[in-house]
């Protein structure tokens, strides 16, 4: 085995999510006989009814109905399905908690920073959603988000799946070409943008875009656009276009959570698009949640506690895997611009200004600071930082090192890999085993 950099104290094994959850699964399911994690994995395996049972139950699913029974047709694959009595609202489960914690916190690469609340995430969503009812917008309907990663971008896809509309975005840095690709497919009827985006100390505008995709996409009946780099931008241009303040409803105070079975769409993805016209790939609610819930909450530890961070943009699954930890209350940080920005730095100040807990990053980035020469343990405090994650492409033997000899030595660093195709992760991290160089 390669070299041991890092191994968890015995009090963070203790407190982590996982160790409760072994603890509950001995209790209800004796015949598991799990005491660490190899042979909870073991019982996983062996007992995949029981343990996504245990899963539903631990991690607190908020559902209608549950139903008694967890898998039919076990035996076929593709074709089992799991839990085909259970009726739950992915939405309502990211909206468990409507308190006064901050949820989304979203910065800027040109500074501009805002927070909104659990309750003021509640609120926004109720509004919107109301205005999306009012539009029409049913069951399966598609709503599209050509959007940068802002607070708005989540209200959105959470309005939407509250109704049990399909959810599908883009990066707003995709050529006109690129979104119909996607968008042409789908047939949506709300399109959410934004007027533009800051990228590399640039300001750069969407709305000739937004022009040319409305113009090519009939099924469109409403546009709904989010001021970002100017406080009055003109849709005169855009057909169905309103401002997205304008659009929401502000008598609407209650969201109604339509209850739907376990396997309802919810996301549309798409693959790379190397072999031709990018594939659409439908994901649907129930699995989509279980699967980011046992992800998040055994695997990284995340809990109500933590601040999470993740740099992506909203044309890749790790957006959708970001936004799943709003079912576990955490902080959220938003970030739109460069990851470069500053020189560098922007990031890892905001792991200090933000008290971020779980920094997720790519392979990438972590190299390019090492190259830069910089070394966040000299210029930044991290005290708050407890989980790395790292993906995207795997991590190199020379990033591992670095990152225990110059950015913390106390933290745990995961190189997890996943995929659009399932939209979670293939492998993982764990926070109560140690970590190996190149693992």
């Amino acid at each position: 085995m390669s070299k041991s950099l890092w191994t968890p104290s015995q009090s963070r094994i203790d407190s982590a999510w996982i160790s409760q959850f072994i603890a509950m699964v001995n209790g209800a399911f004796p015949e598991a006989q799990a005491s660490d994690y190899a042979s909870l994995q073991r019982w996983a395996l062996t007992d995949p009814e029981g343990f996504w049972a245990a899963v539903w139950q631990f991690c607190g699913v908020v559902a209608s109905e549950t139903g008694d029974t967890v898998l039919v047709d076990a035996d076929r694959f593709p074709g089992a399905r799991w839990f085909p009595d259970a009726q739950l609202n992915f939405a309502e489960n990211l909206m468990r908690y409507r308190d006064d914690r901050i949820a989304l916190v979203s910065l800027l690469e040109n500074g501009e920073r805002r927070e909104l609340s659990y309750a003021g995430l509640y609120a926004k969503v109720a509004q919107l959603a109301a205005s999306l009812r009012a539009e029409g917008v049913g069951k399966g309907d598609r709503v599209v988000g050509f959007m940068p990663n802002i607070a708005e971008t989540v209200i959105a896809m959470l309005a939407a799946s509250s109704i049990g509309a399909i959810w599908s975005s883009c990066s707003p840095d995709f050529g006109i070409n690129g979104v119909m690709d996607r968008f042409g497919q789908i047939q949506p009827k709300v399109m959410f943008c934004a007027d533009g985006y800051y990228y590399n100390g640039k300001s750069c505008d969407s709305l000739e875009r937004v022009k040319a995709i409305v113009g090519q996409i009939d099924s469109l009946q409403r546009v709904v656009v989010v001021p970002l780099t100017k406080p009055s931008p003109d849709l005169a241009a855009i057909d169905n276009a309103v401002l997205f303040d304008d659009y929401l409803n502000s008598d609407a105070s209650e969201v109604e959570f339509a209850q739907l079975p376990f396997d309802h769409p919810l996301y549309v993805m798409y693959s790379s698009g190397t072999t031709g016209v990018p594939k659409c790939i439908v994901h649907g609610a129930g699995g989509t949640l279980l699967q980011h819930l046992k992800e998040q909450q055994l695997l990284v530890d995340l809990g109500r506690a933590d601040v999470f961070f993740y740099f992506t943009t909203c044309g890749w699954m790790m957006w959708n895997w970001l936004v799943s930890g709003l079912a576990l209350g955490a902080t959220l940080v938003l970030y739109d611009g460069s990851p470069f920005a500053r020189e560098g730095t922007l990031l890892l100040d905001a792991i200090d200004d933000e008290g971020i807990t779980v920094f997720g990053t790519s392979a990438k980035f972590i190299a390019a600071l090492e190259k830069a020469g910089l070394k966040p343990a000299q210029s930044h405090k991290l005290d708050s930082l407890k989980t790395i994650l790292s993906t995207g492409s795997p991590l190199s033997h020379e990033s591992f090192e670095y990152v225990y000899r110059d950015f913390k030595a106390d933290v745990c660093l995961s190189s997890i890999s996943g995929g659009t195709d399932i939209l979670s992760c293939f492998v993982g991290g764990c926070g109560i085993l140690p970590v190996h160089v190149g693992e």
